[in-house]
């Protein structure tokens, strides 16, 4: 696959950060061409209007969570022990993008509602791949997405024991297979 246009990178990634920081109405397309150090016709020329933009946003955190997919299937603690530990994570692009598309989401923008919905499905399918259990996949799915909001919050560390998290679901396993 081709490596995405520099200018679209920036462009993006500058759209992430305004909604992020200040609201998708702040995200103006003549913001991000100066946030991106693009000229809007430059911006223009990749996304012709702001649904463009906010679609790209969204293919941009699809191709994102396939790496992320890569790094939680090869985690040597397993699927469910990374989507644990990577929920209380906001430092990088992964983070700062998928907290913009939740914005938008938010304010009701379908496409980011559907990748969302998508990334819910990729870590539910990862988790319960490790681990075979649907029912106990879709609840460490839903304690990362409670780490995730209590790091939103905070916008930091949680005090949460992850390690004592991801023991009690092996114990939560370990009890069920013996019914």
């Amino acid at each position: 696959m081709a490596r995405p246009p520099v200018a679209r990178i920036k462009a993006l990634t500058a759209f992430a950060r305004l909604v992020v920081t200040g609201g998708e109405r702040g995200a103006t397309l003549d913001a991000v061409a100066h946030h991106a150090g693009i000229s809007k016709g430059g911006l223009l020329y990749h996304f012709g209007s702001r649904d463009e933009l906010i679609s790209g946003l969204a293919d941009y955190l699809r191709s994102l969570l396939v790496k992320d997919l890569e790094a939680m299937r090869a985690d040597p603690a397993g699927a469910a022990a990374y989507l644990l530990r990577t929920s209380a994570e906001f430092d990088d692009e992964f983070a700062e993008t998928y907290i913009a598309v939740v914005t938008l989401a938010q304010a009701g923008h379908a496409t980011a509602n559907q990748v969302l919905a998508e990334a819910d499905e990729a870590w539910y399918q990862a988790v319960k791949d490790e681990i075979g259990d649907e029912q106990v996949a879709r609840l460490v799915v839903l304690v990362s997405d409670g780490i995730y909001a209590h790091a939103a919050v905070r916008r930091g560390p949680t005090g949460h024991n992850i390690e004592a998290l991801h023991h009690l679901i092996h114990t939560l396993l370990t009890t069920r297979e013996k019914q």
